[in-house]
């Protein structure tokens, strides 16, 4: 996904403030009306115009504790390994994946 720079959506803001509608704007600009009207609110609220870089939440399963629970706990279930982190057995399923940890059960 692109970011638009702080230039371009000041063109776009000076161009609606000469009068046309937002709707021809964001037409003319190739962007949605929805996109507009947030610049135009964050505008008037005096925030910003800068992209905003959004910040990822820290992951629940780090990749060294859960190979160093598993190691420790061959024979735990998904359900107990996703008790002691806190999260979904799918998640844990999905982490140990990521990290090639498979489990084979032979009687």
């Amino acid at each position: 996904m692109g970011y638009y720079d702080k230039k371009f959506k000041e063109a776009v803001l000076s161009h609606v403030s000469k009068g046309h509608t937002q709707e021809a704007t964001a037409k003319l600009f190739g962007i949605g009306i929805t996109t507009l009207k947030g610049w135009k609110k964050r505008k008037e609220a005096n925030e910003s115009l800068e992209p905003r870089i959004r910040q990822r939440k820290p992951k629940k399963l780090p990749p060294d504790e859960l190979r160093a629970f598993v190691n420790a706990h061959p024979d735990a279930y998904l359900i107990e390994i996703a008790g002691h982190f806190g999260c979904s057995i799918t998640s844990v399923r999905r982490a140990l994946i990521k990290l090639k940890i498979t489990r084979k059960k032979r009687r």
